[in-house]
């Protein structure tokens, strides 16, 4: 999966936003918009090949206002799966948001 797959899928409207997804988005403040500006922008961080039932990684972005965002999300191949976004913490993440903190 690469970011370019993952915005074609988003731009064809190819997308199942999961409950969990539209949960997290509403108790975060976090619009579609900021979400499709996220992934249509955005790079992949860390892949996830062996997740069920779909492959799936996460994606640093940006919001329309310039929030950083990180996005789990995974694809069929035919369509894209939201599964949750957050805003990294700071304390948890490098300054880039790029890679994890070792504890």
């Amino acid at each position: 999966m690469t970011i370019d797959d993952i915005a074609l899928l988003y731009k064809a409207q190819s997308v199942r936003w999961t409950s969990h997804m539209l949960e997290r988005m509403f108790r975060r403040g976090i619009s579609m918009d900021d979400v499709a500006s996220a992934l249509i922008n955005g790079e992949i961080i860390e892949q996830y090949p062996t997740d069920y039932p779909f492959p799936s990684c996460l994606v640093l972005g940006h919001s329309k206002v310039g929030k950083i965002l990180h996005i789990v999300c995974g694809s069929s191949g035919a369509e894209l799966w939201l599964i949750t976004v957050y805003i990294p913490n700071p304390a948890d993440w490098s300054e880039d948001f790029r890679q994890r903190r070792k504890t």
